[in-house]
């Protein structure tokens, strides 16, 4: 090697290119580090529903440590995340001392189980919170097993489609442990649809039920309690009876 001027000097460029990178790098953690880049304030891009002030600042204490360089941004969106009302959160800096936030928020459509403060979103998650702001539009409770949310979910939009023409409105939906559903209506009527099933799936009975309502009252000849629509080509009426409570049916699923 000493014979090799020309690969001593490489050698030694390369060292020295080395030794000022790391010059560099060190400089530059340590001017972050400085208080010569203070962070001066935390924006919100969007207008906010149901999370307060109050909540974001008690989250956001001591997770913006150091300045804007140093602030640990997963740090400061994971701690938006724990709120109740934030599904996701984005955060970037904004030179020269700003971090830009945008939420997400939960955005309730239905009631979720019977405990109090359980909320199915538009996605078909369940979450936990309180509604400090009210709906501006009735929402259903979805009774059934864990994760069958977003099932349920498609199921009362399907059916809230459907019944438009009647002027009913799906109230509540239950799935039992044995997948069978039933639909209470807003004037307290009980539809049994049973299980889903390949030759006559959940759809095709609740627009048998549309078409069939008409002749339902009449049969009755006043609104009936129940009507169970899990009979293939037919339909049976309970009339007389009070209205059954949202649990799993006992007869044809």
């Amino acid at each position: 090697m000493w014979n090799k001027p020309q690969l001593m000097i490489a050698v030694s460029d390369l060292l020295w290119v080395a030794g000022a990178a790391s010059l560099l790098v060190s400089g530059v953690v340590w001017g972050a580090r400085m208080p010569w880049f203070p962070l001066k304030e935390v924006v919100f891009q969007n207008e906010l529903r149901e999370v307060r002030r109050s909540e974001v600042e008690r989250s956001l204490a001591g997770r913006l440590r150091g300045n804007f360089f140093s602030v640990s941004l997963d740090g400061v969106r994971q701690a938006l995340e724990e709120l109740p009302w934030v599904r996701q959160a984005e955060v970037r800096r904004q030179w020269p001392g700003r971090l830009e936030v945008t939420i997400e928020e939960h955005a309730p459509v239905a009631f979720w189980g019977q405990a109090t403060g359980q909320l199915v979103n538009t996605h078909g998650e369940v979450f936990s919170a309180v509604m400090t702001v009210p709906s501006s539009a009735p929402m259903p409770l979805l009774v059934g097993p864990p994760g069958m949310a977003p099932e349920m979910l498609n199921h009362f939009q399907m059916a809230e489609s459907a019944l438009k023409p009647l002027g009913r409105w799906p109230k509540a939906l239950n799935v039992s442990a044995r997948q069978a559903l039933q639909i209470r209506l807003d004037d307290g009527m009980l539809v049994e649809l049973g299980r889903q099933q390949a030759k006559a799936p959940i759809r095709q009975r609740i627009e048998r039920f549309v078409e069939y309502y008409p002749s339902v009252l009449t049969a009755a000849r006043q609104r009936p309690s129940v009507v169970d629509m899990r009979y293939p080509n037919g339909f049976a009426l309970r009339v007389s009876a009070p209205a059954a409570p949202l649990t799993e049916s006992k007869g044809k699923q």
